[in-house]
């Protein structure tokens, strides 16, 4: 007996994963019960929430309520606080998940997703930098402006791009059903509708079609950066 143990637990792992699903039976009564696996998949479920709703979501809109709605006069000041609320936010919830993140990988020493791990510290440190960024935000006409816009833009814009890969590595990890993917995909594609749309309402609150030209060199890269 105690030799087809020993084969037994070579065979088979007592960790990582080969645990997941592990229970107990009474010999006695005939009842069973299951242990860990229940509470590890909610905790990979609330993980996965927390990071797509704030990396993969609260995080673009952000980025588009300062690129696109600062264009329009009317909405100055209030694009850029609702910009640093969104981003605030999205970066608190964000902490949230990737500490779930690590909390689970610590649990599960034998199970590792190196890439998934790996762009995850790369966002938080990146997102941390931004967050400290703001802290440092030059004056519009302060001559080292520009610069820091550059480094503003150029660094959001990789989180954001980053954050949409690792989300979709996650949910092929997860492996949830389909529905979910979808609606992600779903949401980014509305997102990338709101940027056509909310563009193509600047051009025509320029008016008269001479003056179209003027009012996308106003929105152009350049000014953007410039301005921040």
């Amino acid at each position: 007996m105690v030799q087809f143990l020993v084969m037994l637990s070579q065979v088979h792992a007592t960790s990582g994963a080969n645990v997941q699903s592990m229970g107990t039976l009474n010999l006695l009564s005939g009842e069973s019960s299951s242990t860990g696996g229940n509470d590890r998949i909610r905790k990979r479920n609330i993980h996965g929430v927390l990071n797509a709703v704030s990396w993969g979501i609260l995080l673009p809109i952000g980025a588009l309520i300062a690129r696109y709605l600062k264009v329009f006069k009317s909405a100055d000041p209030a694009w850029f606080y609702l910009h640093v609320s969104c981003q605030s936010i999205a970066y608190i919830v964000g902490v949230a998940g990737w500490g779930t993140g690590l909390k689970l990988g610590s649990e599960s020493a034998s199970i590792q997703y190196d890439a998934h791990r790996t762009i995850g510290i790369i966002l938080f440190c990146l997102g941390t930098l931004q967050v400290f960024a703001l802290l440092l935000r030059p004056k519009p006409d302060h001559k080292y402006r520009f610069y820091w816009n550059i480094y503003h833009h150029l660094v959001g814009y990789s989180v954001i791009i980053l954050s949409i890969i690792n989300i979709f590595k996650g949910f092929n990890i997860l492996n949830p059903d389909k529905k979910w993917k979808n609606a992600y995909i779903g949401v980014i594609a509305a997102l990338a509708f709101e940027c056509c749309l909310v563009r193509r309402l600047h051009l025509v609150s320029c008016g008269e079609k001479e003056k179209v030209r003027d009012c996308w060199k106003d929105a152009s890269w350049h000014e953007w950066i410039k301005w921040g």
